[in-house]
């Protein structure tokens, strides 16, 4: 990634939030927001506000629209009002799917229009205008772009690459549910997405209704009854496909069902909507998910383009109805690993009040050559954090190992060697120092002669 283009990405991200944010004509006025919907909390917390009165809920701001975004309305979607574009299931309907769509909007190379033509059957190609408003549209090598309109590389498979690299297929307990740690499984609970980005774990199983992969009540059902007869499991992670694609109702019965499960502890929702659809972030949502706390929400994070106003919005909401947030980040190759890419990316995370959790090593599914970096790109990365920002804004560093043998954190080795009792390390500075280890073994293996 040349440097102009690393300047060029940071100059156009938003502005840290400020709550009251400026966009044309919208009133973004927050007071009161915080107070929306505080009676219906979870009946866990009902006795320690019995007496005590319930204000008044509040309607939320109007939803805001970046000036991007307003400019990319009104050339291509003339038609539709303000709150059409602020409609989740407008963008939904609006998707960008078919090779007309897609020439309408971009100025596609020969190879992307190829590409398009190809592709059939699971992944299909999906974009909404909100987020096809932040790509560069004559810009083949704009770095979101990227991450979403095919290739012809997508359709090579290179050595060490398979559909399935993470072996999910078979540490499914049921169909639909992964049972590969001890104490949690992942629920896939839809296989819809708002978009499709071309690096997908499961692009084996997403986007292909009647495929051979499908999702049901039925399956649910399944799955549900597989936590409660398992009393190990006490964390759930919902994924899919998207789970936020799932209507309020539904996705509040999902809740509902695994919440009545005694030995269920902890629920965890993995998503991009926030960052692809934040208009789908509804006072109507942030009420179903406030009912069954302790909820926590993974956020697909790719670049610090996608820090909008529109996502400082998506991601105030979530936090202000108590729900924790962090990140996960796929490190792609000429998209975003450059530390002058990841820094400010994470930065920006804590500002909006999203934790920095992992950065991924790509996964190698079929097709995905032309995004994996070398595994020592990430480690470059890591260090260059460490140290020289606040460590809430280092995520850690990860394989999901081929084979289903799960995530296997990677550090910089900061371990010089040993001298003795002394167990010599290297600071994020390049500086060594002693500390004294009576009696470890630690770095005896790369002994370290006395100064």
């Amino acid at each position: 990634m040349g440097h102009e283009k690393t300047e060029a990405s940071a100059s156009n991200r938003a502005e840290p939030p400020n709550r009251t944010p400026v966009v044309h004509s919208l009133n973004l006025n927050r007071s009161g927001f915080n107070a929306d919907s505080s009676a219906k909390r979870s009946t866990r917390v009902g006795p320690i506000l019995a007496g005590l009165e319930a204000p008044a809920a509040v309607e939320p701001a109007a939803f805001p629209i970046g000036a991007g975004a307003e400019a990319f309305r009104r050339r291509f979607f003339p038609d539709a009002t303000e709150a059409d574009w602020n409609d989740w299931r407008w963008q939904l309907r609006n998707r960008l799917k078919t090779l007309a769509d897609m020439e309408r909007v971009f100025a596609l190379t020969a190879d992307e229009r190829d590409a398009i033509e190809r592709r059939s059957g699971a992944l299909p190609v999906g974009v909404t205008p909100y987020y096809a408003s932040l790509m560069g549209l004559d810009d083949p090598q704009e770095e979101l772009r990227r991450t979403h309109l095919p290739v012809g590389d997508e359709f090579v498979k290179t050595p060490g690459e398979a559909d399935d690299p993470l072996g999910e297929d078979h540490d499914s307990a049921v169909p639909g549910l992964v049972h590969r740690y001890p104490d949690r499984v992942l629920f896939l609970a839809t296989g819809t997405c708002s978009t499709y980005c071309r690096y997908c774990t499961r692009s084996r199983m997403v986007g292909e209704p009647g495929g051979e992969y499908s999702f049901s009540r039925n399956q649910w059902d399944q799955a549900i009854a597989y936590i409660a007869a398992h009393p190990e499991i006490r964390d759930v992670l919902i994924s899919g496909g998207d789970p936020l694609t799932l209507s309020d109702d539904r996705l509040d019965e999902l809740l509902g069902r695994l919440r009545a499960i005694e030995h269920v502890e902890f629920i965890r929702i993995g998503t991009k909507i926030p960052v692809v659809l934040p208009q789908r972030i509804t006072p109507g949502l942030t009420n179903v998910l406030r009912k069954h706390h302790p909820l926590w929400m993974s956020v697909h994070f790719t670049h610090p383009k996608e820090l909008t106003p529109e996502v400082d919005e998506a991601t105030s909401r979530l936090a202000d109805a108590g729900v924790p947030l962090g990140s996960q980040t796929v490190l792609l190759k000429g998209i975003n690993d450059d530390l002058a890419v990841i820094k400010p990316l994470m930065q920006g995370l804590l500002k909006r009040r999203v934790k920095p959790y992992y950065l991924y090593q790509c996964d190698p599914i079929t097709g995905s050559s032309h995004f994996r970096t070398p595994i020592a790109k990430g480690l470059e990365i890591i260090e260059g954090l460490r140290g020289h920002t606040t460590g809430y804004a280092v995520p850690q560093f990860v394989i999901d190992a081929p084979g289903g043998g799960g995530k296997i954190p990677l550090l910089p080795d900061y371990i010089v060697g040993r001298d003795g009792d002394d167990l010599i390390l290297r600071n994020f500075e390049g500086r060594t120092y002693r500390y004294t280890d009576p009696g470890g073994d630690l770095g005896a293996s790369k002994p370290v002669a006395a100064e």
